[in-house]
Formats: structure tokens, C-alpha cells, sequence
């Protein structure tokens, strides 16, 4: 008799579930040493593994994608149609942060106290700094707060520890970097000088894609007799790749459990530790999660319901592993093997607009990353009593929607885009440190929306292409 195999996904979430058991089980018993040094190891392989197949993968399939297209033209129409969906997305995640933040004010929960001292902190900073306060208020020179600029003053501000702080500012110095560079740099950083180089780079994922694209235009356009065996060569390496992805995921439960095991251990030696930092920043977290939340289970089901004519469950079912993995690994990244594999095999997404739509996607489309940066500005405000005018609020909108797009497909490095939303409104970009504690965790989350929305564009394209092709269960 047969015994029936679990799905993927399903053995995907046993591991995640067992391996959040287990970190807060060894650090209760006092195991966290153990954890990290014998079984975190194993998640950070699963890691390596699929980053070194990511960018072969994303090199061989574009080039073996486009030259698939019998009608050239039809890339140029796909790549309008792809980034303006993209663009809309991102902007929908933005003003869904923007209602929520000024609807929830999460930085409003803390007491009074600390915040008028928070807001004395920023009056000092943006006096030294020659930043002009908008909101009109100047809590230093009122005698009601007279105490309280008296406490700051000794040294009653944020309590931020040194690790957070020497991190900021080595990412100022990156935001220094960014900020002085001119409007049109993320077009000539676009195109790599030495593609081998580029190749070896997981940070420089569009410069692979730029030149996948320009070498399957090329291949398409020299005649079919020189380009054949060519062609052969790359659909072969892509088949390759793609079997390395088969091969990895076979054993991502395990690989799975230890990443969240090791996650965790990492973030505290005690459960009550890992509590109490949610604690201390529980108004933000759950904004943020709320609002991921509503993108994951309400605005991508939806979108998918109205133009792929996709049922709710089927979608989750179809896409679960990506999710999963992109929870795993915070990196969009690195979880683009599996992404390619769940939009192609169980969504249905012809091979010709999955290679071409999700590298893309990866790079460039962070819905979760715009939406939390949002959050995390307006939080950041109410924290410090600072009332962004309207105007600032657009310049959030405006700003994070561009940043998001700039965002590396890499963890946390949504925080240095923060720094540039936080200076685009005249806010200390230090402030980032308040909210280090928690962003591991909600760069995980943020992430599979990430993941979740790639795969929705990419769907969205292929039915408007007719190369959608739903595969029955």
C-alpha cells in the first residue's frame, strides 16, 4: 500500500513551526549557543545555495525567454506593461501604509512623558542640523516642558544600545553616498562594466538582467543557422539550474527549520526577552503587520480574483512554497528560484513572461518595503510629536515609492531607504536605531509580500500576453 506524501508547502510550514518551537524551547533551557553554532549553520547553507543558483538562473532564463519570442517587439510592450504594474502596486502599498499609520497613530501609545522628551530631542537635532520645523511648535523655549528639556539634558533620551548605533552610522554613510550621486545614476549603475563581476554580485542583480536582455535581443536578430546552437546551450543551463532548484527543495524543511530556529536564537537568550521586545514596539510592529496582512490575504487574492479569475485558495496553494521561503529567508533574492518554479509549474505563467517579469520583479518591485517604510516615518513622527503637514505626506508617498524601487534584493537594506525617506521630510535618519530590535522579523513578513506580488504581475501579465496557461490540480 502507497503511503500518500505531504505537500511541499505543508512540510514547509511543519519545519517553520518546529523551528520557532525549538529556539524558544533552547532558550529556555539554555541551548541558544547550541542552536546557533550547530544548527543555524544549516539555514545559512540553504541561504547560500539558492543565492549562487539565483543569478545563473535569472542569466540563462531571460536569455532563453526572449529568445523564445518570435516577435521582438512584443519585449519592449511587456516591459511598459510589467513596470507600470509594478509602479501601481507599489503605490497602492504606500497609501495603504499612509491610511494606516495616521489612522492607527501608533506612535501615539507611548506615554507622554518619554514623547515630550522625544520631541525635545528633535528640536535640538534639527536645530543643530539647520532644519527648518514645519509643524510650528518649540517645545524648548516653552516654560510648561521646562522639566523635561532639564531631564533630557542630563541624558534621559532615547536609550539606544551601541551596536544599533555604530550600525546607523555605517549606513549614513551609504545614504551620504546615494544622496550625492546625480538623477540618472541608477541607469548607469544598471550597466555593468565587467559582466563576470556582475555575475559574482548578488547586489547587482540588474546589471545581470540588462545584459541578459540585450545578449536574447541580440541572439534573436543574428540568423537562426549561427544562433540555434546557442539557444540549445542556455534552454540546457536553464533546465540544469532549474533541477538544482528541484534538488535544494527537497530538503527545505529541514533547511527551513533551522533558519527559524537560528532567527530567533539570535534575537534574545530568553523567551521573555524575544516578548519583551515586541512589547516595547508593539503599537508599530502590528501596524506593520496589519498592513501586510491586508496586502497578502485581501489586496493580491483580489487583484488575482478580478483579472486572472483565480480562486483565493487555489492562489495560496500555487504559490505557498515562495511564501514560505521568502519568510525564511527575508531575501527576494534568494527566494527567486522557487518564486520562478511555483509561477511556472502550479500557476500556469509561460516561461517566455515568468523570466522576463519575476528577475524584474525581484529587483525593483518591494510592496512590502514601501508600505513598511511608511508606517515606520509616520510612527517615528508621532514618537517625537512631530505633525507632518500634507505636503510632507505626499513627499512620504513620492519618495518611498522611489526608494522601494531602488531597495537591493537583500535583508534589511530597506532600512538605508528609510534613512532617505526620514531625510526627505526633514527627520533624523538615526532614528532608525528605535526600531532595529524588531525589523528582522518584519523584514520576513514584508518580504513575502514582496514575494506574493512579484508572482501576481507576473500572472497579470501573462493573461494580458496570452501566455497563461492554468494548470488543474
Amino acid at each position: 500500500m502507497s503511503k500518500t506524501k505531504l505537500p511541499l508547502y505543508v512540510r514547509i510550514i511543519i519545519g517553520l513551526f518546529l523551528g520557532i518551537l525549538w529556539s524558544f524551547a533552547s532558550s529556555a533551557l539554555g541551548f541558544n549557543e547550541f542552536t546557533i553554532n550547530w544548527i543555524d549553520p544549516f539555514g545559512q547553507i540553504f541561504i547560500r545555495m539558492l543565492k549562487f543558483i539565483a543569478v545563473p538562473l535569472v542569466l540563462f532564463s531571460i536569455i532563453s525567454g526572449i529568445s523564445g519570442l518570435n516577435d521582438i517587439s512584443r519585449l519592449g510592450k511587456m516591459g511598459a506593461k510589467t513596470l507600470s504594474i509594478y509602479l501601481v502596486t507599489t503605490v497602492a502599498a504606500v497609501t495603504l501604509g499612509l491610511l494606516m499609520g495616521n489612522f492607527i497613530q501608533p506612535g501615539q501609545f507611548i506615554e507622554d512623558h518619554q514623547r515630550v522628551k522625544n520631541r525635545i530631542s528633535y528640536e535640538i537635532w534639527a536645530t543643530e542640523s539647520n532644519i527648518e520645523i514645519l509643524d510650528g511648535k518649540n517645545f524648548l523655549n516653552d516654560p510648561q516642558y521646562a522639566a523635561e528639556t532639564e531631564e533630557y539634558r542630563k541624558g534621559g533620551g532615547h536609550q539606544v544600545s551601541e551596536k544599533h548605533l555604530s550600525t546607523v552610522k555605517k549606513k549614513m554613510s551609504i545614504v551620504e553616498d546615494k544622496r550625492k550621486a546625480g538623477p540618472l545614476k541608477f541607469l548607469v549603475d544598471m550597466v555593468p562594466e565587467n559582466i563576470v563581476i556582475s555575475i559574482s554580485n548578488n547586489k547587482l542583480m540588474l546589471q545581470v538582467i540588462f545584459f541578459a536582455i540585450f545578449f536574447g535581443i541580440t541572439l534573436v536578430l543574428v540568423p537562426s543557422e549561427k544562433a540555434k546552437p546557442v539557444i540549445i546551450f542556455f534552454n540546457g543551463m536553464n533546465d540544469v539550474f532549474l533541477k538544482m532548484v528541484d534538488l535544494v527543495m527537497q530538503a527545505a524543511p529541514f533547511f527551513v527549520f533551522a533558519l527559524m530556529a537560528g532567527v530567533i536564537a539570535k534575537m534574545a537568550d530568553t523567551p521573555h526577552e524575544v516578548l519583551e521586545i515586541f512589547k516595547s514596539l508593539g503599537s508599530y510592529s502590528l501596524t506593520v503587520l496589519l498592513g501586510l496582512a491586508f496586502m497578502i490575504f485581501v489586496f493580491y487574492p483580489l487583484v488575482m480574483k478580478l483579472f486572472v479569475k483565480i480562486g483565493y485558495g487555489e492562489f495560496f496553494r500555487k504559490i505557498s512554497p515562495a511564501q514560505f521561503l521568502a519568510f525564511s529567508t527575508s531575501s527576494s533574492a534568494a527566494t527567486l528560484p522557487v518564486t520562478m518554479e511555483c509561477v511556472e509549474e502550479n500557476l500556469g505563467v509561460n516561461k517566455n513572461v515568468s523570466s522576463f517579469v519575476l528577475p524584474i520583479g525581484a529587483t525593483v518591485n518591494m510592496d512590502g518595503t514601501s508600505l513598511y517604510q511608511t508606517i515606520a516615518v509616520l510612527y517615528l513622527a508621532q514618537l517625537h510629536m512631530v505633525d507632518l503637514t500634507l505636503a510632507q505626506q505626499m513627499t512620504i508617498v513620492l519618495t518611498a515609492t522611489l526608494a522601494s524601487i531602488g531597495s537591493a534584493a537583500v535583508p534589511s537594506a530597506g532600512l538605508v531607504m528609510l534613512m532617505i525617506v526620514l531625510i526627505s521630510v526633514g527627520l533624523n535618519p538615526a532614528w532608525i536605531a528605535i526600531i532595529f530590535p524588531v525589523d528582522r522579523i518584519l523584514d520576513m513578513c514584508r518580504t513575502v509580500v514582496n514575494v506574493t506580488g512579484d508572482a501576481t504581475v507576473s500572472t497579470i501579465v501573462a493573461k494580458s500576453e496570452g501566455e497563461y496557461h492554468p494548470k488543474k490540480d
